[in-house]
């Protein structure tokens, strides 16, 4: 919406203040006239004056012309065919018949009614002057064309006092750019401030918006819609309480109940506050923030602080992008994720919308059914919803529980996990290699194996370890269970974390 097409509305009923301003307070001025012809009437109420050809009336600056009149000694009149009121040489009005009292100052038009000035013209059937209130109405729907805009609604009104138009009921309003439909339109032409009230939409080319509340102010290209409002751009839609839009800076706020959907990506995001830079199409979510992403057979799940989405040349990796930007979800403080065969925590973490990759920073936790994953960075690629790899940078660990004191343990500098349908079935180890896990006869766990490599491949049969490849150099020994002591349990730098493990709900913010 831009601020012409709304200001266009001031001309709505323009005469009406002029009429006003040219009555004198405390006066009762008589009518004036002329005619081709008159005559006088006893047998009609009032006294009757009738008159006839080129008829003229002046009454306290307001000229009425017409083809034929009754005037009465009450100050009242009643004009028939070719009505034509004009203030200066602005403004007309036109229409078959006019009722005028000069006492009471109300002016009634009926049929035909056309109102024109130099911007625009309305049409109605009936169009109320009370002038001594200063208020103008019409009542059976009326239609106002100015070069640009076509509006039309049953009601309309203006109060020359607060300098205050009004629209009620079917109200639609066209424009080349857009076409709105409210229920109620106000428009103030001191503050260029017109509010919508009722079921309001706005169609445009790009977008469209929806609200039952709301104003904008034209003069600084402010708006503000509430009451179940929501705005919808291609496959994006943006809900919440209150939406907020500064055209000037092309800068959106949403505030309470704040629901994104992007049905191409199948992503939803959730918040209590946001805002969207159309320039750059980066936007902020926080408070209780997380986003949902739909897949064929399961759904991701990812909380945070704040979420910030942007368009990027390189992606999570630092690698550029081939063809284009993409888009990136940015999450930022008490981060969580969670996927059903996949849960995860860290400080800071990178989404990518077009592959569903991630990496997460800043003590980042992972848990893949019963193992746990840490690092100093975690990177995961995926494909058609389903984890393909997953890199760990330094201080690499993964953890399995035996018991409550006995662990599978991994470690070394990097790790590479294989996927296959979402489950780990070998992981690759490079740099001061280490693993510690226990060994089991018929089930029965027997002693645990401890070996340094600085290279290997460990092959899995769901979380536990199938067959271990050694690349370099081995160093290795298997110890009975009754000869280990409390040191032999844990390999440097272990750390269980399991309270960290986030639910669905802690990560929607439910808990």
């Amino acid at each position: 919406m831009n601020r012409l097409p709304l200001l266009t509305l001031l001309f709505l009923l323009t005469g009406t203040p002029c009429l006003v301003h040219a009555q004198k307070k405390g006066g009762k001025k008589k009518i004036e006239f002329s005619a081709k012809r008159t005559s006088f009437s006893k047998n009609i109420g009032k006294g009757a004056t009738r008159l006839i050809g080129n008829v003229r009336f002046r009454h306290e600056g307001v000229e009425m012309f017409c083809d034929s009149a009754w005037l009465y000694d009450d100050q009242t009149l009643e004009a028939f065919n070719n009505v034509h009121i004009s203030q200066g040489d602005s403004i007309h009005l036109y229409g078959d018949v006019l009722k005028y009292n000069g006492n009471t100052r109300k002016a009634e038009l009926q049929k035909n009614i056309r109102m024109m000035d130099r911007e625009m013209t309305l049409t109605t059937q009936v169009l109320y002057f009370d002038i001594k209130e200063q208020v103008a109405n019409y009542t059976g729907g009326g239609k106002i064309e100015t070069s640009e805009n076509i509006l039309t609604s049953e009601y309309g009104y203006y109060f020359t006092k607060g300098k205050e138009l009004g629209f009620k009921k079917n109200v639609v309003l066209v424009n080349p750019e857009y076409t709105m439909k409210s229920d109620t339109l106000r428009y103030n032409t001191q503050t260029k401030v017109a509010w919508f009230h009722g079921p309001t939409t706005i169609t445009s080319p790009g977008n469209f918006i929806y609200c039952e509340d709301g104003y904008y102010d034209t003069w600084n290209d402010l708006s503000r819609f509430s009451r179940n409002s929501y705005i919808l751009s291609g496959k994006q839609m943006l809900r919440g309480d209150s939406l907020f839009y500064d055209r000037k800076k092309g800068l959106g706020r949403a505030k309470n109940n704040i629901l994104i959907i992007d049905s191409a990506e199948k992503v939803t995001i959730q918040g209590q506050f946001a805002e969207y830079y159309e320039q750059s199409g980066t936007s902020f979510v926080s408070g209780k923030a997380f986003m949902t992403q739909v897949y064929e057979e399961d759904t991701l799940y990812l909380g945070a602080d704040t979420l910030h989405s942007s368009f990027e040349m390189k992606d999570s990796a630092g690698a550029m992008y081939p063809d284009r930007k993409a888009r990136l979800l940015k999450a930022y403080r008490k981060v969580k994720i969670y996927k059903s065969d996949l849960q995860g925590s860290c400080d800071s973490l990178v989404y990518e919308y077009r592959d569903s990759g991630m990496v997460l920073y800043h003590r980042p936790l992972l848990w893949s059914e019963k193992m746990q994953i840490s690092g100093e960075q975690i990177r995961i690629q995926t494909g058609g919803g389903e984890i393909r790899k997953l890199y760990v940078e330094g201080a690499a660990f993964m953890i399995s529980a035996e018991d409550t004191i006995r662990f599978n343990q991994i470690k070394g500098k990097r790790l590479t996990g294989y996927f296959i349908k979402n489950e780990l079935y070998k992981i690759h180890v490079e740099g001061n290699g280490q693993t510690l896990y226990y060994v089991r006869d018929n089930k029965k766990m027997i002693g645990q194996n401890r070996t340094d490599c600085s290279e290997m491949d460990i092959y899995m049969n769901d979380t536990d370890i199938r067959k271990i490849t050694f690349l370099d150099k081995p160093d290795g020994k298997v110890t009975p269970l009754s000869m280990l002591s409390g040191q032999d349990l844990r390999l440097k730098g272990f750390g269980w974390f399991p309270e960290r493990r986030p639910t669905r709900d802690e990560v929607c913010g439910k808990k």
